[in-house]
């Protein structure tokens, strides 16, 4: 099997009240090197005008090793994660970063919010996942939506909503709507 990502918890909070969840949008600081030489290819406290970065966790929104790395971990703490090149980018490689190159990333949690859309309806509605949803998914979600409670609509009524939902929700308009476009967008699912 792939290696998996290695995490050490640099520093822990004093308090915890919540950990982070698939779903949750993350306020984090970090640092990224490469663990054949050590050297930086990217800081937010460097780069990125000293801000931090927002991410969402599970939605393969940055690389696969920050979506298993970064789960249950309180605001305040810091973690390192060593992550193998299969969580990362892989053979290709990508900007400073060569292939098949092992990154370390040193991460330090500010804030959690609850993601506007939670990872779990995604998956529900993505029924062959592909990690983006169809018309015909979205229709069949919503059908048992209604019938859940006891609408009952017409197939053109669904239709008009699918495409509603669709003209508002696939930005890139290639017919799907992708995690992330779902993840971002919320009012009419």
């Amino acid at each position: 099997p792939a290696a998996d990502v290695k995490v050490e918890v640099l520093q822990k909070p004093f308090l915890c009240h919540r950990r982070t969840k698939w779903g949750d949008m993350m306020l984090v600081h970090y640092e990224g090197y490469l663990e054949r030489d050590g050297s930086m290819f990217h800081s937010t406290h460097k780069h990125n005008n000293g801000q931090p970065m927002w991410f969402t966790l599970g939605i393969r929104e940055a690389i696969k090793g920050w979506d298993r790395g970064l789960k249950d971990m309180c605001v305040g703490e810091k973690r390192k994660l060593t992550i193998p090149p299969a969580l990362a980018y892989g053979k290709e490689g990508k900007g400073k970063i060569p292939p098949e190159s092992t990154l370390i990333f040193n991460i330090d949690l500010l804030e959690i919010r609850n993601g506007p859309r939670s990872h779990e309806s995604f998956q529900e509605m993505d029924l062959n996942d592909d990690w983006k949803l169809s018309k015909q998914e979205v229709k069949i979600y919503l059908k048992k939506e209604f019938e859940r409670h006891g609408a009952v609509v017409n197939d053109t009524q669904h239709d008009a909503l699918v495409e509603d939902i669709f003209d508002k929700e696939d930005e890139d308009s290639d017919g799907f709507i992708s995690a992330r476009e779902f993840t971002y967008k919320h009012d009419e699912l």
